[in-house]
């Protein structure tokens, strides 16, 4: 398929985008194509470029050079129906806190020509026995969906998300969960971005992992764990009175594919445990070094974003 042909067909077609602040390269030849109903996740620790991508995406800032097509239309000559056909969630929502649930959904619904009803996109957000209450008596939870509400009573084709669940409880994450799921369904398209890995490998059909304004990594969840050519990690720290480890013995145990210092410890991606674990352990008890802490995980999206970044995205 050609450059122009997949443009047409794509809901979000970004290719060399650039915008520079001064010496600093926010988004340096970025390059994305999301798909028609397709949950996209766009994962980068702060200044990696993520933010001011959506926002060029979103119209909100104007790129310095590149293409940006949204459903095959560009906001410098089709700004009046993309505004139609896009629903925006921020990050922090600001809605006036006197007007109820109800009077809130109804204002955003006037700005569209189409879309669905007050009540039902109510309803879909499960804040029915809500929907007479001020929106400044709501909870972080309720607030978060009632800014969902008001991003999908238009019905959108594209839906931007961007860290829908910050903040919220485990209940409330898993309710916003289902709702991005139920707009999926409907064969609707969303670019999500999120703080939590687990959000991003349940929720996302492929991922892509910006840092220094650049796609460094892209694909599906599964794909980009496989990319680590790990399935387990292992962590483990020593008794301060341990001597340290030899990194290059490290390196050369049983399936271990990389090695990493964390905060008191070392970091291992190995292929298969029962080789890996007991020769660490044998290698420790000959150096005379005593354990303090060992845990095992599956190899994980987290993990691979610490592997291409070398930080934590939470921590950010």
């Amino acid at each position: 398929m050609t450059a122009a042909a997949s443009a047409s067909v794509s809901s979000l077609h970004v290719r060399d985008l650039k915008k520079y602040f001064g010496d600093v390269r926010a988004v340096d030849g970025l390059d994305l194509t999301v798909a028609p109903g397709e949950c996209f996740g766009l994962l980068g620790p702060n200044g990696a470029g993520k933010t001011t991508t959506i926002e060029i995406c979103e119209g909100l800032t104007s790129p310095d050079s590149g293409d940006v097509q949204i459903l095959g239309l560009r906001w410098n000559s089709h700004e009046n129906e993309l505004r139609q056909r896009l629903g925006i969630q921020l990050q922090e929502t600001q809605l006036a806190e006197k007007l109820t649930v109800v009077e809130t959904v109804r204002l955003f619904r006037s700005f569209y020509t189409r879309g669905r009803t007050v009540d039902e996109v109510i309803g879909l957000v499960q804040l029915d026995e809500k929907r007479t209450a001020r929106v400044g008596k709501l909870s972080g939870g309720q607030k978060q969906r009632l800014a969902i509400a008001c991003a999908i009573v238009g019905d959108p084709d594209l839906l931007f998300l961007d860290e829908p669940t910050t903040g919220l409880d485990p209940q409330s994450r898993r309710q916003l969960w289902d709702l991005i799921t139920t707009f999926k369904a409907r064969g609707k398209t969303i670019l999500l971005t999120t703080h939590y890995m687990d959000e991003a490998e349940i929720l996302c059909d492929r991922i892509a992992i910006v840092d220094h304004g650049k796609v460094i990594a892209l694909g599906t969840p599964r794909e980009l764990i496989a990319s680590l050519g790990a399935e387990h990690v292992v962590d483990f720290t020593l008794t301060p009175a341990s001597p340290a480890p030899n990194e290059d013995d490290l390196r050369a145990l049983p399936g271990v594919r990389a090695l990493r210092r964390v905060a008191g410890g070392y970091e291992l991606q190995v292929q298969a445990l029962h080789r890996t674990v007991p020769d660490l352990l044998a290698m420790l008890t000959r150096a005379g070094a005593e354990l303090e802490n060992l845990t095992t995980h599956s190899a994980s999206l987290e993990d691979v974003f610490v592997s291409l970044t070398g930080r934590q995205l939470r921590n950010e």
